[in-house]
């Protein structure tokens, strides 16, 4: 009678960012009594430490609230994996990790923290690797002051690979390479998945603790070319705080979470963030709106990795292709590199909660409900 009675006053949590209560969604796999301590197992889609506190906290809340002030609950939570019947791709041999910098909407700076992060990462010691993915619009190569670079091959086993172009230390291969500045790609879907696959399957990219690959905006051919052919580690969102721009990062964040793609989410980052004048940072200005993508991630219970202002010195250093990260003692660079370490310890946490994330494929999952 009790467990029946608690069941059915669980019904009314939703899952942090779903319309889904925790019983219909096979989140609440079994809760058992004994005396007044009330046991209750879940099974999670999320490895999400915040995420798995965010539903024992209301879980607790609720209980005390409408069930028994006095009882005491113990959790039992565990990552719900799935069946897995196909599974397509392959790794790239050699990477470690591949993170995907992606948004829902262009225009937000999602190539300036791509560049900035891998970057950081190659100063803090790692093995980088950078694949500019948007085929129509590269901007890379500007960024990172090779535009005229043009990568050279060589024979790997008897097979002529692609040696990507160095640039501060990184790896890095784009479309901009293989096409002039001024050079409009006019491409069917098809075309462009091809020439992606071949940027990553033909280029002898060695060993690489991190491989960043800058997505081109929306959720398209591209986004799904690139999930199919390798494992993603994870994905990081990049967004300015305005609604306009929030609404697309909704549809991104939907697509990495759906079952038949179940990419992690490391966290989200607010590009452009406020503006201060130069000498008064305590002024600031928030043009494009107030902490619109923090608050956005905690609704959708994602990590929030920090925000960048609009700072003068990182366009212009983007502009001159030498990345804002690479400057001394400025806040610029210090913000980049916070950043970057919040990534690192996100991808460190994904990486020890979860298995590693196959390539884009079908799930089936059987339909499940509270003991």
């Amino acid at each position: 009678m009790y467990k029946d009675q608690l069941i059915k006053i669980l019904r009314a949590l939703k899952l942090p960012g779903s319309k889904d209560n925790i019983v219909k969604d096979c989140t609440l796999e079994d809760l058992s009594f004994e005396g007044n301590v009330i046991s209750i197992k879940l099974n999670l889609k999320s490895p999400a430490m915040h995420l798995r506190k965010k539903i024992e906290q209301d879980i607790l809340h609720i209980i005390h609230e409408r069930f028994d002030s006095k009882a005491q609950v113990k959790f039992h939570s565990q990552v719900k994996l799935h069946t897995l019947p196909l599974i397509r791709g392959m790794e790239i041999s050699g990477v470690k990790n591949i993170i995907a910098i992606a948004s829902g909407k262009g225009g937000v700076g999602k190539s300036t923290v791509s560049a900035n992060i891998a970057v950081s990462l190659a100063m803090m010691g790692f093995k980088t690797g950078l694949l500019d993915a948007d085929i129509y619009g590269p901007s890379i190569p500007l960024m990172l002051d090779v535009e005229s670079a043009r990568p050279l091959s060589t024979n790997i086993n008897g097979k002529e690979k692609i040696i990507p172009v160095d640039a501060y230390g990184l790896s890095v291969l784009s479309m901009g390479f293989f096409a002039g500045s001024s050079q409009a790609v006019i491409w069917r879907g098809p075309m462009a998945t091809k020439v992606l696959r071949k940027l990553i399957r033909d280029a002898h990219w060695g060993e690489l603790d991190f491989l960043i690959v800058d997505l081109p905006p929306g959720t398209g051919d591209i986004h799904l070319s690139l999930m199919q052919e390798i494992p993603l580690t994870a994905v990081v969102i990049v967004s300015t705080p305005q609604k306009i721009a929030l609404s697309d990062v909704r549809k991104s964040v939907a697509m990495f979470h759906m079952e038949a793609i179940n990419v992690p989410v490391l966290g989200m980052i607010e590009n452009m963030a406020y503006f201060s004048l130069e000498g008064q940072p305590e002024l600031q200005y928030p043009i494009f709106g107030n902490k619109g993508a923090q608050e956005f991630a905690s609704e959708l219970t994602i990590p929030f990795l920090g925000e960048i202002p609009i700072i003068q010195s990182i366009r212009e250093a983007s502009d001159v292709g030498r990345p804002a990260a690479l400057q001394k003692n400025t806040f610029a660079a210090e913000r980049f590199m916070e950043i970057t370490k919040k990534t690192v310890e996100q991808l460190v946490y994904r990486n020890t909660s979860i298995p590693p994330t196959e390539a884009l494929r079908i799930t089936t999952m059987a339909g499940c409900k509270a003991k």
